[in-house]
């Protein structure tokens, strides 16, 4: 068993220091003319996220390489609904700062239909197997809207993603884990368009791509696409449904982990 972890805050630093310029700018604007439902200070999301998943990972150990374990073809992977939530502090019209949990977790018994090397160790065909998947996913994001209309706004997001996955193999006979951490940062932009004073519709796509490099032991890249539509049933109170792409890919030394989940989702939101 055994722990990695990407150190990348030196390039989120740089991103938050980019964003300066914007930051320097921060003045309260009045919201009189903004949409009714964006004249808010704290903003409370809640949902059930029902994606597809594709993943796989590789554990090396005591340099014998792992095999490439599809968790849906080789464990049985189902798919299964989250919960998730969202916060918003919005203290001035064109500034936010935003968080976000994921905690999604997989649970399966299998008999395997063929040798898997896992952590260093073998488990044979044939054997029975139980595989337990546990990924929180963490977003810290800020928010500058450089367009801010009465019928919507559009901006850009600096995002540090924390993505921390634990993946456990247990047989009759062995019992072996392994656990990827990555502190992500990354950058994208987002657009709302309110289609009537009740009804608003929103996409967001953000993301980074770092390339293979010889003097450090990772690479990988990571992207996240959310389009949903909000029905306001007041200023205070929304009900969305939305489709959201997650996708991961980190490669560490001899270790790897590919996570992919696409579905959609529904919640409320409480806005005050």
């Amino acid at each position: 068993m055994h722990t990695h972890g990407f150190r990348l805050y030196g390039i989120w630093l740089v991103l938050v220091v980019s964003a300066t310029p914007a930051l320097a700018q921060f003045r309260p604007r009045p919201l009189a003319d903004a949409p009714l439902a964006e004249r808010y200070i704290i903003e409370a999301q809640g949902g059930l996220w029902n994606p597809g998943p594709e993943m796989s990972i590789t554990s090396e150990s005591l340099g014998i390489l792992g095999t490439k374990i599809d968790f849906k073809s080789d464990l049985g992977l189902a798919q299964t609904r989250f919960k998730e939530f969202r916060a918003t502090l919005h203290p001035a019209r064109k500034h936010k700062l935003r968080f976000q949990y994921v905690p999604i977790t997989y649970e399966q018994s299998s008999t395997l239909r063929r040798t898997l090397v896992f952590n260093g160790q073998r488990y044979d065909l044939g054997v029975p197997v139980r595989s337990e998947l546990e990924w929180k996913a963490y977003r810290f994001s800020y928010e500058y809207d450089f367009v801010s209309m009465s019928r919507g706004f559009g901006g850009f997001v600096l995002d540090l993603k924390q993505t921390d996955v634990t993946a456990r193999l247990r047989s009759p006979l062995l019992e072996e884990f392994t656990k990827l951490q990555a502190p992500i940062p990354s950058i994208g932009g987002i657009a709302r368009i309110y289609l009537s004073p009740a009804v608003s519709v929103t996409g967001e796509l953000s993301g980074i791509k770092i390339p293979r490099n010889e003097q450090y032991d990772f690479n990988g890249h990571y992207a996240d696409l959310d389009i949903y539509g909000t029905l306001n049933v007041n200023r205070h109170v929304g009900a969305q449904f939305g489709y959201r792409s997650f996708d991961v890919e980190a490669f560490i030394n001899d270790d790897s982990g590919a996570f992919t989940l696409k579905g959609i989702y529904f919640g409320f939101v409480a806005r005050y």
